[in-house]
């Protein structure tokens, strides 16, 4: 690989050239050998434009990526083709462009001595730290093709399972959305002729009717006070939620919602178990599983519980004891099946129950919410429509009666 660098010698004078090297950290040491002090570095031909910084933006790899990279891993490393092999053939078949440059990356790092898992942890945007710790542990037992296997079908479960819950709540989100956008440019457009042709009519109006005028009333002169009041507070909402305490305090907020929270609660439980499960499959310790766990899954709630456990059980506590300490976030049936396996020796096998179980809580409970808020939706749409019409036809309706 060439790359253009810009230097300062011994003297002081500055040097512009070219080296070829495996990577760029071996491009560094040859120039520092010569005594070189390397001042700007970069591959030849890179273009660092601001637009082209701006596309890159917009590059990501998706977990679908990662699941298909994945079981290529698997197979080929079952195939027993050579890592460095594996990783520049890969890189040049992958059809995603930041994937294949990352791949490349890591097969250069491979070729200059880092170990498969070592190579893999320089890129953490793609290869979190639960990745490269089950590839260490893969690389440490000499199963790497099962470690990618594991790797493969947990992310596949954890995609599906995400997938289901985001596709369950796109419908009603929508929904709601476009009524809300159109009951404004109702009360904002269309209210404001109708109100004033009732008033200047003389005749009575209704209290309800007055009640749609007053609010139309006030979204014509005060709107925009309003969006940015809700601008402003949405603003300081985020900024809250960001914070640990605010975070803690959301997280809480979503175990604690009437429907959602049992929701929310089994997505957490089956992500937990399930990633838990592949670990010790893999031959992780208890120790570090749940130190991976706490940092892989998403809620505050639970990490806190997860990190608490990790010096429960450092101190000598089971698994089972160590997350009885909340009740409403982790279920006793939960705890004591754990129990069971810790009792046993079949701990792992039990996880993995665990997961299949609440993953099938959480595509039961996506359908029963589904189900549930399709009706409620219409329901309530159905009504705010027939309130509103009402509320301006009866009067218009009277008034033509009376001519």
């Amino acid at each position: 690989m060439l790359f253009d660098y810009s230097a300062v010698d011994q003297s002081g004078a500055k040097k512009y050239g070219s080296i070829d090297a495996v990577n760029v950290d071996i491009a560094i040491s040859s120039l520092q050998r010569r005594g070189m002090v390397v001042t700007e570095i970069k591959e030849a031909g890179a273009s660092s434009s601001f637009l082209s910084k701006n596309v890159a933006i917009f590059d990501r790899v998706s977990t679908k990526d990662i699941v298909i990279l994945s079981r290529q891993l698997s197979t080929l490393f079952e195939a027993q083709v050579s890592a460095l092999r594996i990783f520049r053939l890969l890189a040049a078949e992958t059809e995603n462009a930041v994937l294949a440059r990352k791949l490349t990356e890591v097969a250069d790092d491979i070729q200059s001595g880092s170990p498969i898992s070592g190579a893999l942890a320089k890129h953490k945007k793609i290869f979190s730290d639960f990745y490269v710790s089950m590839v260490k542990a893969g690389e440490e037992s000499g199963k790497l093709n099962e470690t990618f296997l594991y790797l493969a079908d947990y992310l596949d479960r954890s995609y599906d399972l995400s997938s289901r819950v985001k596709g369950a709540l796109i419908y009603p989100a929508f929904v709601i959305v476009t009524f809300v956008t159109v009951m404004i440019l109702m009360f904002t457009m269309v209210i404001p002729k109708i109100s004033s042709i009732l008033t200047d009519s003389g005749a009575d109006i209704p209290i309800y009717t007055k009640v749609i005028m007053g609010i139309s009333n006030f979204l014509v002169s005060y709107g925009f006070v309003l969006l940015a009041l809700l601008v402003v507070g949405g603003f300081f909402l985020v900024r809250f939620i960001r914070t640990p305490a605010g975070r803690f305090a959301y997280d809480r907020f979503k175990l604690s919602v009437p429907y959602v929270s049992g929701l929310f609660r089994k997505l957490y439980l089956a992500r937990m178990a399930d990633n838990m499960a592949t670990m010790l499959a893999s031959g992780i310790t208890m120790v570090r599983a749940l130190e991976l766990t706490s940092n892989v899954i998403s809620n505050s709630v639970y990490k806190t519980i997860l990190s608490d456990a990790v010096e429960s059980v450092k101190g000598g506590k089971t698994l089972s004891d160590s997350l009885s300490v909340d009740p409403q976030a982790i279920p006793g049936i939960m705890t004591q099946m754990m129990k069971v396996g810790e009792e046993s020796g079949e701990l792992g096998n039990i996880l993995k129950t665990v997961a299949k179980f609440y993953s099938r809580e959480v595509t039961t409970a996506v359908d029963s919410l589904v189900s549930l808020i399709e009706p409620a939706l219409i329901v309530f749409l159905g009504g705010g429509v027939a309130i509103l019409l009402a509320s301006v036809l009866i009067p218009i309706y009277n008034i033509a009666s009376a001519q």
